[in-house]
């Protein structure tokens, strides 16, 4: 029968142990909470750089060509892009086209491909290329259109769209770029780019989301 001194001394140990195996439990928890919280400001940021990259583009290519890329008329004599045929007219100074567009004919579609061929951005030059159409940081599709996407937006000549973007990113994005509402002002979120934008405390923070703002 073992010495009741010596039971005591060996339920002592087994608490401090326990107690040691709780705080390097906790130290590990933090640090993966920790290491999640900047994984995920890392994509709110890089997420952000698309809202801002895209206007530059435009100016840019107007600044060069004096047109508006997607929508010029004289691509082909300028970078041996491809003339938009569809749903438009090239030179109007419109967008045409939802933002996420397949056709390979709509101005929204061939906008990547005439700054591309400008140099202005990366990215295949390929319109039938499986790795043309735009990706954000979370793989989802980005694009631009000129008809505004949600009825609740009053201002913006072009309104950029970037999609599967998680609530929670949508919310920390609006606060970054906005007024940290998406339900309000020129960035707004919903489930599809049409109707009427979410407010925050409508968004799921799990549930993928098409966040739009105007430029």
């Amino acid at each position: 029968m073992p010495h009741p001194a010596f039971s005591r001394r060996q339920s002592v140990f087994t608490l401090i142990e326990i107690a040691i195996v709780l705080v390097i439990i906790g130290l590990l928890l933090g640090g993966i909470l920790k290491g999640q919280e900047l994984i995920n400001s890392a994509r709110v940021k890089n997420l952000a750089t698309d809202f801002r990259n895209i206007p530059v583009f435009i100016y840019a290519y107007q600044d060069k060509y004096r047109a508006l890329p997607g929508d010029e008329s004289a691509v082909v004599a300028h970078t041996a892009g491809t003339l938009a045929t569809t749903g438009g007219t090239p030179g109007d100074g419109i967008i045409d086209g939802a933002w996420n567009s397949p056709t390979k004919t709509h101005e929204s579609y061939l906008f990547w491909e005439h700054v591309r061929k400008a140099g202005l951005a990366p990215g295949s030059t390929d319109i039938d290329a499986t790795d043309y159409p735009q990706k954000n940081a979370v793989s989802g599709p980005v694009g631009i259109q000129s008809a505004k996407p949600y009825t609740s937006m009053n201002s913006g000549t072009w309104f950029i769209c970037s999609g599967g973007i998680t609530g929670k990113l949508a919310k920390q994005l609006d606060v970054q770029l906005d007024d940290g509402d998406t339900g309000t002002g020129a960035m707004q979120a919903n489930t599809t780019a049409d109707g009427t934008a979410a407010g925050d405390g409508a968004l799921d923070d799990a549930t993928p989301y098409v966040v739009c703002m105007g430029v």
